[in-house]
């Protein structure tokens, strides 16, 4: 394991207070050891479900059909008791959003949107202009300014290629990407506009009338997303590349992958084994840069047809990477049914930054640097694509934050992922002074690390010390900083 090591100036204008640091109590600790020097704790994690960003459950609030399925769901239901829960998923038709041209109905998207918001989670969307349910899931204004269609089974579907369909759907998404692109409450938008429910085929429906749709229509539709969505993360549908095709490698997902575009997979459970997902070999190419999705079937068609198992939708977090995992059915009747492999998912799912060990000296004496060292590791299946730093947090009887220590050296966006428990932990070593200030500070800084008792928390997130991640440990301040210890200084 690597060593890591960095120190701050000492510049001839500044001077260490006369410290002497003492830490104990470790609340956070499974175990802990001491020599006459050093504490050295080891935390274990208690196995809760974490939210955090870029990974957790998705809640299909619409799936197409607006009952489908927020609609049993009193309005101050957010789905507390659901674990790792940390996305709400809307997906809708085209002319439910857009029913005139110009006239916007985002309604029906943001009032589900803020009650989970309001608890703190993200919401993702698909915009779809082919339903096989509904007569036109394209605006019908559309039609009437020459877009072209075909209708199959009583359904329409557009001419993808068509100058006109192409020029109000880019409007369409012109808007939406004005009002959630780089909105900090927005998870991901999917590709839409393009194939059966948005998923990216056409094999119930065009192809009856002998058009087949080629890669250069998919690419024109990512790149009307593209050109729009700059900061938020777009992914499409596995089914771009055929929805029962096997392979791990396609032009139209290599070209997704090249426009940072990610992917999920809309087609976990929909068949029994050995059909039961078609390509985990593809998310291989996109997880170690962008978060995969993965929807499974429709949970209790699932059932009833023999589908559904839990024993895979566990293993495909694990062959996928995955980031994200759907709740694809009645929410309660999913935790209900599956709550022991929806726990086991929650301890791969994404990323899960640990605190193996940590380790500090028992006393400091003026002017002395002092070292903390600590090994960390990702029991995740998927990189920390936030990243974040740890850092040593010092607080006051009143919860005071009197100093901040920052781990510069130590991304957890670096942490390596492995098979179960065969994470390798990465070592920092760094060397600190604790509230060192210049000579001729006469001010309350200078009075801020007074002699007493102070807590010791550690967090990860900004350079700074702003926390970001949360951690699987108990004693938290409430925000994602953790106790692991007191330090008494004596002057």
């Amino acid at each position: 394991m690597k060593h890591f090591e960095f120190r701050h100036a000492n510049k001839p204008h500044m001077k260490a207070l006369k410290l002497l640091v003492f830490f104990h109590i470790l609340p956070l600790a499974a175990a802990y050891a001491q020599n006459d020097a050093f504490w050295e704790t080891f935390p274990k994690d208690n196995g809760k479900a974490l939210v955090n960003p870029h990974m957790g459950w998705t809640m299909h609030f619409y799936s197409n059909l607006l009952e489908n399925y927020g609609s049993q769901l009193e309005a101050s239901d957010t789905l507390d008791d659901f674990p790792g829960l940390s996305t709400v998923y809307l997906r809708l038709p085209w002319a439910y959003l857009e029913p005139k041209e110009g006239e916007f109905c985002w309604e029906i998207v943001d009032t589900p949107a803020q009650r989970w918001i309001e608890k703190g989670k993200k919401v993702a969307f698909r915009i779809t202009a082919t339903e096989n349910w509904m007569e036109s899931a394209t605006p019908p204004w559309v039609f009437e300014a020459g877009a072209k269609s075909y209708k199959v089974k009583g359904v329409y579907e557009p001419e993808y290629d068509d100058p006109v369909f192409l020029e109000k759907a880019e409007n369409f998404i012109k808007k939406m990407a004005q009002r959630y692109d780089g909105n900090p409450n927005v998870a991901f938008i999917d590709v839409g506009h393009f194939g059966m429910w948005g998923e990216g085929h056409t094999i119930f429906s065009t192809p009856t009338h002998g058009k087949s749709w080629g890669v250069g229509t998919q690419k024109r539709i990512i790149d009307i997303y593209r050109r729009h969505f700059k900061k938020t993360l777009l992914c499409i549908s596995d089914d771009f590349a055929g929805h029962d095709s096997p392979g791990d490698r396609f032009e139209i997902t290599d070209y997704a992958f090249s426009k940072g575009v990610t992917i999920r997979d809309d087609s976990i459970l929909v068949q029994k084994p050995p059909r039961h997902w078609y390509h985990s070999g593809m998310a291989q190419l996109f997880w170690p840069k962008l978060p995969v999705i993965l929807e499974h079937e429709h949970y209790a068609p699932a059932v009833q047809r023999g589908s559904w198992n839990k024993e895979l939708l566990v293993k495909s977090v694990e062959d996928y990477h995955a980031s994200y995992m759907s709740i694809h059915g009645w929410p309660r009747d999913v935790l209900d049914g599956n709550r022991d492999a929806i726990d086991r998912i929650n301890m791969r799912l994404g990323y899960r930054i640990n605190l193996e060990k940590i380790r500090w000296p028992k006393k400091i004496r003026k002017n002395e640097y002092f070292t903390i060292e600590s090994a960390w590791k990702n029991a995740g299946v998927a990189p920390c694509y936030p990243g974040g730093y740890p850092a040593y947090t010092l607080k006051d009887e009143k919860g005071g934050i009197v100093s901040v220590l920052v781990e510069e050296n130590l991304n957890v966006r670096n942490l390596k992922t492995a098979s179960p428990g065969k994470a390798e932990a990465k070592t920092a070593k760094s060397k600190f002074i604790i509230a060192r200030v210049h000579a001729d500070a006469k001010g309350p800084h200078s009075r801020s690390c007074k002699p007493g008792k102070y807590s010791l928390y550690v967090s990860v997130g900004a350079l700074d010390g702003t926390p970001g991640l949360e951690l699987p440990y108990g004693d938290s301040d409430s925000n994602m900083r953790y106790k692991i210890g007191e330090i008494t200084v004596e002057e």
